[in-house]
């Protein structure tokens, strides 16, 4: 099955749970990354993978040195990034879900983290929810950290997230279908009520 088939099957059946009706282009995926500098070690968290295109781009991208921690709650998306990811030795595929990342992380042994990597539809997640994953990213990120969220729609949620963080960057990738592009956020606001 393409992947392009199991994303717009899971996308109508579950609506906005799924970001997306069709995985992040490799555009995208390399716009969603852009900032990482990898030239020194970094411990990186994706959540929400989906089909692993921006796994991909962590995986060619990072080095021995690198830890890459993905979280998938989907157990068919999770089979699939198994399957595609499973060997690498610096990659971690977690089926779990992203509010419990702190957990996770603590179990493995690693406190903070530089880089939160976002495929998840975090404005159309239930307030509640978008709180507790905000504040989980504030609780694991490094203070120099970033949350690097993909939306596709431009623009539309840029006040959502000067609400959340203290710097905000937008940027825009027109060749993914639908257009779309990458918010490059730092520092969790206190407090996170203001959703």
């Amino acid at each position: 099955m393409s992947d392009f088939i199991l994303f717009l099957g899971k996308f109508l059946r579950h609506g906005t749970a799924i970001a997306s009706l069709a995985p992040s282009s490799r555009w995208l995926a390399q716009a969603t990354v852009s900032n990482i500098d990898w030239s020194i070690p970094n411990v990186i968290v994706e959540l929400g993978a989906g089909t692993g295109p921006i796994t991909r781009v962590l995986a060619e991208r990072s080095s021995p040195v690198d830890r890459v921690l993905v979280v998938e709650r989907d157990p068919d998306f999770a089979r699939m990034l198994r399957d595609r990811f499973g060997g690498l030795p610096n990659l971690e595929l977690i089926e779990g879900d992203a509010r419990d990342l702190a957990g996770m992380l603590h179990d493995r042994g690693i406190d903070r983290v530089d880089h939160v990597v976002s495929g998840l539809p975090t404005p159309s997640l239930p307030k509640d929810v978008q709180r507790e994953l905000i504040r989980v990213v504030g609780q694991v990120l490094k203070p120099e950290g970033t949350f690097n969220q993909i939306t596709e729609m431009p623009w539309v949620y840029r006040g959502l997230y000067r609400r959340l963080f203290e710097d905000v960057q937008f940027h825009f990738e027109p060749r993914n279908f639908p257009p779309a592009g990458v918010y490059i956020c730092r520092g969790v606001r206190p407090p996170v009520e203001a959703l």
